[in-house]
């Protein structure tokens, strides 16, 4: 019934449904359990065995058979709860540990909405000069919750250096969009509309498509590029677009 939500915790998809069956029934015996769940048996040991492990399941010790029983499911709360609090203990270790020798070059992508969170925090963190092309506003996006955007809002007064925004021609009928921005910006001519936006600022590059102003689809994907050289390559690019490009 909740194999998904189980497996997302930390269960395997036997675990999962070992468990289910075992807290559904009862004291049981691998026989019971796998008429049960349709596992094999041979598969139930395996599975019982770091199930006991993990404190979830426990085993009753009779002289003919051994049977099961599931612990209470309260207990897997706690064991979250000490797992998140280890977690929480060597966070600032590994975060160090990765300030210390950030990569040189990476590519990956990020999708839905922890994809723009992910995206956000990067423009945050990075804290450099920032080179937008082909923008579109979408930071406003109806569906981004709002004290997200907010806080990112804050960080960007904060920390970033210099901003400068090339905007789909589309955006200058957003008159609402020019007024809400002290950020120095341009517009491309109206022949140049396109779907696509580029995003540089220190050694990252991210692309991702939006075809609408002011409202990036919920469903989308990001690719993040990070390299020295290739970024400092499009803000070549992005400045030779620039200075050819319609001032406000």
């Amino acid at each position: 019934m909740f194999l998904k939500e189980l497996q997302e915790i930390w269960m395997s998809k036997n675990e999962a449904k070992i468990y289910e069956t075992v807290l559904e029934l009862g004291e049981s015996s691998v026989s019971d359990i796998a008429k049960k769940s349709w596992i094999h048996r041979r598969n139930i040991y395996d599975t019982m065995t770091r199930l006991t492990e993990k404190w979830v399941i426990f085993s009753i010790f009779w002289w003919k058979e051994n049977t099961y029983a599931a612990a209470e499911p309260h207990k897997l709360q706690e064991m979250l709860q000490e797992k998140q609090q280890t977690f929480e203990k060597i966070l600032p270790y590994l975060v160090d540990m990765r300030s210390k020798e950030p990569p040189k070059e990476a590519a990956f992508i990020y999708k839905w909405l922890e994809w723009y969170k992910n995206y956000m925090r990067d423009l945050a963190n990075v804290a450099e000069d920032c080179y937008f092309l082909w923008a579109k506003w979408n930071w406003m996006t109806p569906w981004v919750p709002r004290e997200l955007e907010e806080s990112f809002q804050r960080m960007m007064k904060l920390k970033w250096k210099k901003i400068q925004i090339i905007f789909d021609p589309r955006v200058k009928v957003r008159k609402d969009i020019q007024d809400s921005t002290s950020w120095e910006f341009r517009f491309l001519p109206d022949w140049y509309e396109t779907p696509g936006i580029v995003d540089v600022f220190g050694d990252h590059v991210v692309t991702f498509k939006s075809a609408w102003i002011w409202n990036f689809w919920e469903v989308g994907t990001i690719f993040v590029m990070v390299n020295a050289q290739l970024a400092e390559s499009y803000r070549t690019w992005f400045k030779f677009i620039w200075d050819s490009c319609e001032k406000k």
